[in-house]
Formats: structure tokens, sequence, C-alpha cells
């Protein structure tokens, strides 16, 4: 078939059109991979001693162990924590063993883990406090003498850099009693697993001055006005769902995989971003396929921003 000029002007501007929405969407993606994994941590707490050494790699916690304390968790909770852990074995090909120890962080004992406190009702800062005394006391954390700890959101990760090696510890709320609506059902499940992808890639939150259409990434937040909202309220959770995507997007899982192939001594270093960068084709695919998986269902946001294939 033979075309004439403006067929084939037509057919090269859709063409040039399409290569260009695939390049503005991977330039998002660096861009937010930047943004997201670009830490400084050596001021997070007043008090510190700041001659422990700083290493961050988001594989660290590959292969470790989640041990949960505090309350056992409720069906809906173990749900979430069951994709989880079957992700990061998708991703890093290593299983992450669970197990609940108890009422305390010391019953978990020394080994390579991350610390789970789940609750229901009042953070109990007791115990968060207790949480972080011994884990002080194992990794020689450095942190500051008589210090109370306290929940400063339903939901909060921390990793500390001690002489002895890193500790990550966790405190998620979760529902109390048996199943709930589908508004505290999506709320929880979407604290939960901000929390968990946090931790086990270190990226970090990234502020967004206005609301799009759709998210790109579970690490970005609109800034929004919660004081006037008790914690566990209905309005509360609605709003809390707004600022963020409820489940990972396809850019989370694309850089669960980058974390975990990047030939890099640390996720935080310029190298990170030229391999993805130079590997994006094959980290899409991964995260496109990552996706699709049902297993997986349940924690992936099918509503967000995804790269144009």
């Amino acid at each position: 078939m033979t075309l004439a000029l403006p067929q084939i002007l037509t057919i090269l501007a859709v063409l040039f059109s399409a290569a260009s929405a695939t390049a503005a969407d991977k330039q998002s993606f660096l861009d937010l991979a930047r943004t997201g994994w670009n830490y400084e941590l050596r001021t997070t707490m007043l008090g510190r001693d700041l001659g422990i050494p700083i290493h961050i790699n988001g594989r660290d916690l590959s292969g470790a162990a989640l041990c949960v304390v505090g309350e056992a968790p409720t069906p809906r909770t173990a749900e979430v924590l069951d994709a989880f852990r079957a992700l990061s074995r998708h991703v890093f090909g290593k299983p992450l063993p669970m197990r609940h120890a108890g009422a305390e962080a010391r019953l978990c004992g020394s080994g390579r883990m991350a610390i789970l406190r789940l609750y229901s009702g009042f953070p109990p800062n007791a115990a968060l406090t207790a949480d972080l005394r011994r884990l002080d006391e194992v990794y020689d954390l450095g942190l500051p003498r008589g210090r109370e700890f306290m929940a400063t959101s339903p939901a909060m990760a921390q990793t500390f850099f001690g002489r002895r090696g890193a500790a990550t510890h966790l405190m998620v709320q979760q529902a109390a009693g048996g199943p709930g609506s589908a508004l505290e059902e999506t709320y929880y499940r979407s604290i939960l697993l901000e929390e968990l992808f946090q931790s086990f890639t270190f990226g970090m939150d990234v502020l967004m001055l206005r609301m799009e259409p759709h998210f790109l990434s579970k690490l970005q937040e609109v800034p929004l006005n919660l004081h006037r909202f008790s914690w566990g309220s209905p309005d509360f959770m609605r709003a809390m769902l707004r600022s963020n995507p409820p489940g990972l997007c396809e850019f989370d899982l694309l850089m669960m995989h980058a974390v975990a192939l990047a030939p890099v001594d640390e996720t935080t270093e310029p190298a990170f971003i030229d391999f993805i960068d130079a590997e994006f084709e094959r980290l899409s695919r991964l995260a496109r396929d990552t996706a699709a998986d049902p297993r997986f269902a349940l924690i992936v946001d099918r509503e967000c921003r995804a790269l144009v294939p």
C-alpha cells in the first residue's frame, strides 16, 4: 500500500507522540527514584551519637526474618503480611520467615530481623520504648539515655544504625476484634503495607504539593491537616487514604526489582539511578509482570499511573 505524504506525516507524529509519552514517563520515574532514595539520616534524632557510621542498601533486609511482637496478627493483617512476604521472596529470591514471639522484643532473640509491633487502640508507648531499649542493648545504637519514645502516627517504621549493625523496628495499628468495614480494611492494609515497603527497600516519603489524578508511588504523600481528627476515626481513615495510594504502584515494584538487582554498595548513590536508567526496559517488564501476578493482587493498586509500554 502506498501512503500519501500527509498520511506519512500523521503516522510519524503519532509515533513521535507515543515515544515522547514513554520518555516523559521514564523521566518521571527516574526523578521520583532520585527523590525517594536520597537519605540524610544523621540529624533525624536529637542526641543520637553521630560517630556511628551509616550504610544504606535497600537489600539489607532481604533474607532477614520478621518478628511480630505485641498483638498477634488478625486474619486481615496476616493476609497482607503473607502477600508482602510472597512478593519479597519473588523479588529478592529469599524467603521472609515470620513468627509471633510474644509481648516483648527481647523474645525475638538477636538474629537478623525486623521487629514489627502490632497493636489496636491507643499506641503502646511504653512497649515502644522497651523495644528500642532492647535494640540499643543488642546493636549499640547510641540512643539518648533516659528518653521515652512516643508514636507520632498510627504506623511508623525506623531503622537505627549501631556499632554492631542496623536494627529495624515497625509499629503498626491493626483493627480490633473481628472483620471491619471496607474503609477500615483498606486503611489498615494501606498503613501496614507502606511501612513494610519502606523498611524493605529504604524508600522515603515524597511530599506532593498538589493532588494528582493518579499517584505514581506508595511513597507519595499529599500533606493534610489531620490534627482535627482522632486516630482511627472514619474521617481520619478517609483523609489518610486520600493522601497516598492504598497499594503498591508499578513504580514501587520497579524499584523493588531495582534494589534487588543493582550492583551498588549503597542504594543512595548516583550509580543506583544510573543502573535504573540503563536497565529501565528490563525493570519495567519485571514490574509489569509482577503487578499482573494474582498472588499480589491484594497489595497492588491498579489505579496508579503506570509506565507507557
